[in-house]
């Protein structure tokens, strides 16, 4: 059956699950950086808090039923006939009119319940969006495509990528944890509402795998077409569900397309991997990303080279930084170990209150986008005297001002589930640009940190934008990723980087 026909039998297992599974209208960002999920943990352990104490009141309620239960059956199972016995007669009257009024009308099971609810109405604040299930959805069909994971193996807590017979495995966690066929359908679900049958489709189809499982083996009685195969799939899905209405729908449907035309047979199409029209490198970027790209050693590119770096400054004639040359076309530097983890550490500390959705230059406007998923703080050097040392580092080691307005405030960037960013400039490429807004000329290089720290230059010395300089983030597979950026522009460096009208230079 090809992807056209196993995508109308799935359609079979969406309609259980109809309409939006939280009516949440806000707009998440949980999802897009790392440390926005780890605090949703805290509302989760209150939850678990209350859910305790709902469980422990019910256990007890239930106790009471089941003593209940105990008695009354322990009377019905009399052979003699109890209603003789006028205490027995008026107990069962009792029992009658009063006692089970009280099982069925229950305050204690209300008050329980009520409880439970309050509490999570007053974190419900706190909680993901439903575009956060949705973003966290769209991150793993990411790591699916760039790494080529296996929908099976991830179903199952395995990372791998699956070429042919080769096995390779890209994480072992330590503890192996699977997702529910409910998980897998709600993956499918986000991909089938973008219209995006590629993902939806396996996703789906695992869903439906791992539901037969968990209720036994259900052979369908035809697999041979598309409506045929989709009504199997809605007579297999009312047996679970025989009170579903909208499934009795979709087998009336479903018989009745079969009736008129019996041997109907739908047109098969090749479901491609959606692309969108700013990845144009979609290839060599995931190439990259898969194989953590290529270096080549300096015996085979001799002008490549290794020092103490002090750049003739004082700054740093007593500590100078080691520099690794990795490339001179376009020319990228390697500054390495330029923050140690306690600066690191406390520049996320500094960062973390204040992070919000990453942002990229659209037209005139900065908005969020689906090839950008983190969050990014700004932090000015009057925050803390370790950013004023920061400057002065970087200022030291490029020989160029970094001080507003020439140069940007220090960006932090926490990246979320599968976050990324696709290739992409750091210089403006329209004037339109928001970046002129600062009045200081284009973004004529980038300094970025991750304990390690990258420099190069994005524009000529012309002025020019440097093609070469697209770079991207790749898809984080797990755990987190920070990095930090100085952008330096070109006015207040004339004296520094001179200009030049040639272009090669």
């Amino acid at each position: 059956m090809g992807p056209a026909a196993r995508l109308t039998a799935l359609l079979a297992v969406l309609a259980l699950r109809a309409g939006d599974p939280t009516g949440a209208a806000a707009r998440g960002d949980t999802f897009s950086a790392l440390t926005s999920v780890a605090r949703a943990l805290a509302p989760e352990r209150r939850l678990l808090g209350l859910l305790r104490r709902y469980l422990r009141g019910e256990e007890a309620r239930l106790r009471d039923l089941t003593r209940f239960y105990d008695k009354v059956l322990s009377l019905h199972e009399d052979t003699a006939t109890p209603v003789s016995n006028p205490l027995l007669a008026f107990t069962l009257i009792k029992r009658l009119q009063s006692d089970w009024r009280n099982v069925v009308h229950s305050l204690e099971a209300s008050e329980n319940i009520r409880a439970l609810k309050d509490g999570y109405e007053k974190v419900e604040q706190d909680l993901p969006a439903f575009e956060d299930l949705e973003g966290a959805a769209r991150a793993l069909m990411r790591l699916q495509d760039v790494y080529m994971l296996n929908v099976k193996g991830l179903a199952r807590g395995v990372f791998q990528r699956v070429t042919g017979s080769a096995v390779t495995d890209l994480y072992s966690p330590r503890r192996l944890f699977s997702l529910t066929a409910d998980d897998c359908f709600q993956v499918g679900k986000v991909a089938y509402d973008m219209g995006d049958y590629y993902h939806a489709i396996p996703w789906l189809e695992e869903a439906v795998s791992l539901f037969r499982g968990s209720y036994g083996e259900w052979k369908t009685e035809d697999e041979a077409g598309n409506v045929s195969c989709a009504l199997s799939l809605s007579r297999e899905f009312l047996l679970y569900s025989p009170d579903n209405k909208r499934m009795s729908r979709n087998v009336l449907k479903y018989e009745k397309l079969l009736a008129e035309s019996p041997t109907r047979v739908v047109a098969e199409a090749v479901i491609q991997r959606p692309n969108v029209p700013h990845l144009q490198t979609r290839d060599t970027y995931e190439g990259l990303c898969q194989t953590l790209g290529s270096q080549p050693t300096h015996y085979q590119i001799p002008s490549l080279y290794c020092s103490y770096e002090t750049n003739s400054s004082p700054y740093l004639l007593l500590q100078p930084i080691r520099k690794e040359v990795i490339h001179l076309e376009p020319y990228v530097v390697l500054y390495h170990d330029f923050v140690n983890d306690l600066e690191a550490q406390k520049i996320r500390g500094l960062a973390e209150p204040w992070l919000q959705r990453s942002v990229v230059a659209s037209g005139e406007k900065q908005l969020p986008v689906e090839y950008r998923i983190s969050k990014s703080a700004w932090l000015k050097d009057t925050v803390d005297p370790l950013l004023v040392t920061l400057d002065h580092r970087i200022g030291a080691l490029t020989g160029l001002d970094v001080q507003p307005p020439y140069a940007e405030y220090l960006q932090v960037v926490n990246y979320g589930i599968g976050g990324h960013y696709e290739p992409h400039f750091d210089h403006a490429t329209s004037p339109t640009s928001p970046l002129y807004r600062m009045k200081s000329g284009n973004r004529v290089a980038t300094f970025m940190i991750y304990n390690a720290a990258l420099f190069w230059w994005n524009l000529h010395r012309s002025g020019e934008g440097d093609g070469d300089t697209l770079h991207a983030g790749c898809p984080v597979l797990v755990g987190d990723k920070w990095v930090a950026n100085k952008w330096i522009h070109e006015y207040g460096q004339e004296f520094r980087r001179p200009c030049s009208s040639s272009p090669e230079d």
